[in-house]
């Protein structure tokens, strides 16, 4: 990252700070509504891991029973981005009795080949995926979408997609369903929602606003590091009375507070660099230095008793038009090495089961290819990962493989989901603590209540 690049996220961190402080303090006078806090008495991260530009799950999981692999070599085989395993473009065949359905079938299948470090995990049982997932208003045929019924705005667009996906709804506001599960159970710390090297406004909620920081989780005051070091603390203590004290602005006050709460976030990922050491090996790649920064913010969070954190971290390159079949190897192999360090750092610090990362993505691809890749979809497939999700297993369906078969919107293999984002993050917000009545008035905004499985079973 590049000085200007890190002094740019400087300045974000600190452009949402203030912002946080600003309306938070707005909100304990009164100003602004907010929502009632559960009791929080253990402590629970989740980390979003996002996959810019469109994951192509269809080639991320690859269901080998023969009526799917027939029609996959139909459509694909004899593509550039065809995997089959005599070419060694899979993995390992696997086979689990799908969850979550009502065909309970056993359904053989395989990872993509650059999963290695991902694929042993789910043999260890610590990671599943979940099947065909997507934005959605309300469970959806192929007849609504013939005739228009129902649909999230601007299915096949980049910005509205991931907005959607982040916000857990087609009704895209100013918050993420990850910010509005910290409004009801943030315990007030300066790093309950954090973005790394990427703003996401999964991590936004109406009163909980997150901090945006480097991939490297390091922020630093000009003016304020020189010697001798005695010079330098008098300068930055002096600096913090005249912020602390009260000018009989509010608006002035509230910006005092979120320079004053950044001096005070410098000093916690100062410390938690320091004391935040760890022995896992992370890969050295943009992603996993993303989630060693996590991992490091994790260890001296949850040494500090009860709480929740949110977390944000993107990887790009998904966008897969052309070049796939080298393009997609490489994400995936790097996706798989940095998340299986994450796992083991979480198993290190003793967190294993208290944390969970997930992946989102823009939406899934269409099954049939172009010359060298593929366009955008909708439904695609995700993973789960961490000691409280139940791993080795696969919850749902894979779509038909049919071009213009019931699963298929357009006729190029576009699914239609089988699961809505609100039931996904449902899930997993069930685990973090919220029951579903408050999960679908509070977080998802009476939409969660429209689809009848409103816990898909991924979590323990």
């Amino acid at each position: 990252m590049t000085k200007q690049n890190i002094n740019q996220a400087r300045r974000q961190a600190l452009g949402l700070g203030l912002r946080a402080s600003m309306l938070g303090g707005l909100a304990s006078m009164g100003l602004l509504p907010g929502a009632a806090q559960a009791a929080v008495t253990d402590y629970k991260a989740l980390v979003c891991v996002y996959l810019f530009g469109g994951n192509d799950g269809n080639n991320m999981l690859l269901p080998l029973d023969a009526a799917h692999q027939a029609l996959y070599q139909q459509v694909r085989g004899n593509s550039s981005i065809g995997l089959s395993q005599s070419a060694k473009t899979l993995l390992g065949t696997r086979t689990c009795t799908l969850q979550s359905t009502a065909t309970p079938v056993e359904q053989p299948f395989a990872f993509h080949y650059g999963m290695t470090e991902l694929d042993a995990l789910f043999a260890e049982g610590k990671l599943a995926s979940l099947l065909n997932v997507g934005s959605l208003s309300r469970p959806t045929s192929k007849a609504d979408y013939q005739a228009g019924r129902n649909l999230p705005p601007q299915l096949f667009s980049h910005s509205d997609q991931q907005l959607q996906m982040q916000a857990g709804s087609p009704a895209v506001s100013g918050a993420g369903w990850g910010g509005r599960l910290m409004d009801l159970l943030s315990t007030g710390g300066d790093l309950d929602a954090v973005a790394t090297s990427n703003g996401g406004l999964f991590i936004e909620g109406q009163n909980t606003h997150g901090n945006l920081l480097p991939s490297d989780g390091q922020l630093s005051m000009n003016g304020m590091n020189f010697w001798p070091d005695s010079a330098a603390a008098a300068r930055r203590n002096a600096l913090v009375k005249i912020l602390r004290a009260d000018h009989g602005n509010v608006l002035d006050n509230a910006a005092n507070k979120a320079l004053s709460n950044g001096i005070d976030l410098i000093a916690d990922l100062q410390a938690a660099n320091q004391n935040g050491a760890l022995q896992t090996v992370f890969p050295g790649t943009d992603l996993a230095r993303q989630l060693k920064t996590v991992a490091q913010l994790i260890k001296r969070r949850a040494a500090q008793g009860p709480g929740r954190q949110v977390y944000f971290v993107a990887q790009g390159g998904y966008d897969t038009h052309g070049g796939q079949s080298w393009q997609q190897f490489d994400c995936l192999s790097k996706l798989s090495a940095a998340l299986a360090a994450f796992y083991r750092a979480t198993q290190e610090i003793g967190v294993a089961n208290q944390v969970t990362s997930f992946t989102l993505s823009d939406f899934g691809r269409s099954f049939q290819p172009n010359s060298g890749g593929t366009d955008h979809g909708w439904g695609n497939h995700h993973l789960i990962l961490g000691d409280a999700v139940n791993g080795g297993n696969l919850f749902g369906r894979f779509p038909d493989f049919t071009l213009g078969g019931a699963d298929d919107a357009s006729g190029r293999g576009v699914w239609i989901p089988q699961f809505s984002i609100q039931q996904y993050g449902a899930t997993l917000g069930k685990w973090f603590g919220l029951d579903n009545a408050t999960l679908d008035q509070q977080v998802f905004k009476g939409e969660l209540s429209r689809f009848a499985l409103q816990d898909l079973g991924f979590m323990k």
